[in-house]
C-alpha cells in the first residue's frame, strides 16, 4: 500500500480521505483505530497516529473521547471542494498556460474537451 514518493503518515491520511471521497467511509463512521491500523499494515503506531492527527487538525475526522475517531459532518464535501481548487489549480491553469505557451487557441482547447466529453455536460 505503501511507497515512497511521501511519508507513510501523509499516505495514511490521503488513503482515508479517498475513502471518503469514494463513499467507503460515511460521516459520523468510526475509523479504524491506530492501533488496528497500525497493526492491520505493519507499520509503527506513531507513524499511524500522526496520519490520523493531521485528519483531525483538518477537519475531517474527530474524536469522542474513550470512543474512537469518526469522519466529521461535512468531511465528504470539504474534501470534494479541496480537490475542484486543486484541479483547477494544478491541470485547468497550467493546461491554459500550455496552450497558450504553444499557441492553442483557447476556443480548440475547449472544442477538444467538448470532444472528449462526448455531450454528456
Amino acid at each position: 500500500m505503501f511507497d515512497d514518493r511521501s511519508p507513510i503518515y501523509q499516505q495514511i491520511a490521503e488513503k482515508i480521505k479517498e475513502d471518503i471521497l469514494a463513499g467507503v467511509l460515511q460521516e459520523d463512521e468510526k475509523v479504524m483505530s491506530t492501533n488496528q491500523y497500525s497493526s492491520f499494515y505493519r507499520i509503527n503506531p506513531a507513524t499511524a497516529a500522526k496520519g490520523f492527527q493531521q485528519l483531525l487538525e483538518e477537519g475531517i475526522l474527530y474524536k469522542k473521547r474513550g470512543i474512537g475517531m469518526f469522519v466529521s459532518q461535512n468531511a465528504r464535501e470539504t474534501l470534494r471542494q479541496q480537490r475542484r481548487e486543486r484541479f483547477f489549480e494544478e491541470v485547468v491553469d497550467a493546461m491554459v498556460a500550455e496552450a497558450r505557451m504553444i499557441g492553442i487557441p483557447l476556443a480548440d482547447v475547449i472544442r477538444r474537451i467538448q470532444d472528449a466529453d462526448g455531450g454528456r455536460s
